[in-house]
């Protein structure tokens, strides 16, 4: 048996550094309500559910913004996924998204230790907002951070991605 190099045994889950997480939904359309009134609407575009980890510094949101505008999941003239956002004229709507880090490995009530408390997530968040938005050199719209809200959503494909910004 080869003995494998530290970096490629895997640690046990409780080990792991947490990473800020970004799943990107491929929309016809989203919208994000609160209190029964719509928040914001985009048409064709991405949704992107953002999770912001207790550990998140400015180099994971500048990952993230840089790989999910880059990221080529739009359709071209032959039908292959080969245009990201902007070459596809779509729009992008960020919602936070604590629950993306849901431990249910003990019980059936998930625990979110390492989701960041709001206090810190807030700010992650809103720069991750503000890196996007100059990445993609055009507007995002936002739900509320920490609000309940109900977010509608056409999914295109449908292509989910998870990206997390420790994986590289």
């Amino acid at each position: 048996m080869i003995p494998l190099p530290a970096s490629d045994i895997l640690l046990p889950l409780q080990n792991r550094q947490p990473f800020m997480r970004a799943l990107i939904q491929r929309v016809k359309k989203a919208a994000v309500h609160i209190g029964g009134e719509k928040r914001a609407e985009i048409g064709p575009g991405m949704l992107v559910l953002l999770g912001v980890s207790r550990e998140d510094a400015a180099a994971d949101a500048e990952y993230l913004c840089r790989k999910i505008a880059n990221l080529r999941i739009f359709d071209d003239e032959q039908g292959v996924m080969n245009l990201n956002i902007a070459a596809a004229n779509g729009e992008c709507l960020v919602v936070s998204q604590f629950t993306l880090y849901a431990d249910t490995r003990k019980g059936n009530r998930p625990s979110y230790i390492n989701a960041a408390p709001p206090e810190t997530a807030r700010p992650v968040y809103e720069d991750f907002v503000i890196r996007l938005e100059k990445e993609l050199q055009r507007p995002v719209l936002t739900g509320v951070f920490g609000a309940n809200m109900q977010v509608e959503l056409c999914n295109d494909g449908p292509v989910t991605i998870m990206i997390d910004s420790r994986q590289r």
